[in-house]
């Protein structure tokens, strides 16, 4: 299991994410690194080790134009591998996030009006290329789309590989910035009762929650907040062969 840093984007700013509250939402304070630059926070953490980042551009989540520019600097000055939710709702749109240097597209169900555009992206695009944000609120689907909120997360994980969806995330906006721990339940069902591949965040603690997260078979752990603060140390997720 590895550990990918994750970058909320705000108003071109990286933020503190705290319960999915994005009107309280604040500037980036880090013992990483003393800017709230997304680019020298991404630069930052390339300088650390870490060779992949996740990064949640809020402003097209919330139905504004993707910040492309953005995508494009810091791969051309990280080489970051990105991973990008820009709520995105069409193949055409897709197609614009992954022709600004992203590796990966992140299709979250917050935004996911109609389940069947996430087989035609991974039709299109193919299954190396999407990844899906199971995006939870205390545990039951987030999305505009009633379809959506009426299945289990784990029913609708199910639909999705059926597409062909090779990856997912499993997010619990309610925890995310929190500490409060991993939604561990839902996630365990998931590795169950699916065949994808389960990567997972929001309440990272500690390092103790990763070995958790490693041993019940999650393949890629999101924090944000705990290594910001320093609770988690890089030396020692280096220690753990988790960077």
């Amino acid at each position: 299991m590895k550990v990918i840093p994750v970058i909320d984007v705000l108003k071109n700013l990286a933020v503190h994410a705290v319960r999915g509250e994005r009107a309280k939402y604040q500037p980036l304070r880090s013992v990483l690194c003393p800017s709230a630059n997304p680019i020298e926070v991404a630069s930052t953490f390339r300088s650390l080790g870490f060779d992949e980042l996740y990064m949640a551009d809020l402003d097209a989540i919330a139905g504004r134009e993707p910040n492309l520019l953005l995508y494009r600097r810091v791969n051309d000055l990280t080489g970051l591998r990105l991973m990008v939710d820009a709520g995105v709702n069409t193949v055409e749109a897709v197609e614009k996030i992954l022709e600004a240097s992203v590796s990966n597209v992140i299709i979250g169900t917050e935004t996911l009006n109609d389940v069947n555009l996430v087989g035609e992206v991974v039709n299109h695009f193919g299954r190396d290329r999407v990844i899906v944000s199971v995006d939870l609120k205390g545990g039951r689907i987030l999305s505009p789309s009633e379809a959506l909120k009426s299945l289990s997360p784990a029913r609708l994980v199910e639909r999705f590989a059926e597409m062909g969806v090779r990856r997912v995330i499993v997010l619990d906006l309610l925890r995310v910035g929190t500490e409060g721990g991993i939604n561990l339940k839902v996630v365990k069902e998931i590795l169950e009762e699916t065949p994808v591949e389960v990567l997972t965040g929001g309440g990272v603690r500690s390092i103790e929650d990763l070995e958790e997260l490693r041993e019940i078979g999650v393949s890629a752990a999101l924090v944000a907040t705990a290594l910001h603060k320093g609770r988690i140390r890089v030396e020692d997720l280096k220690i753990r062969g988790f960077l």
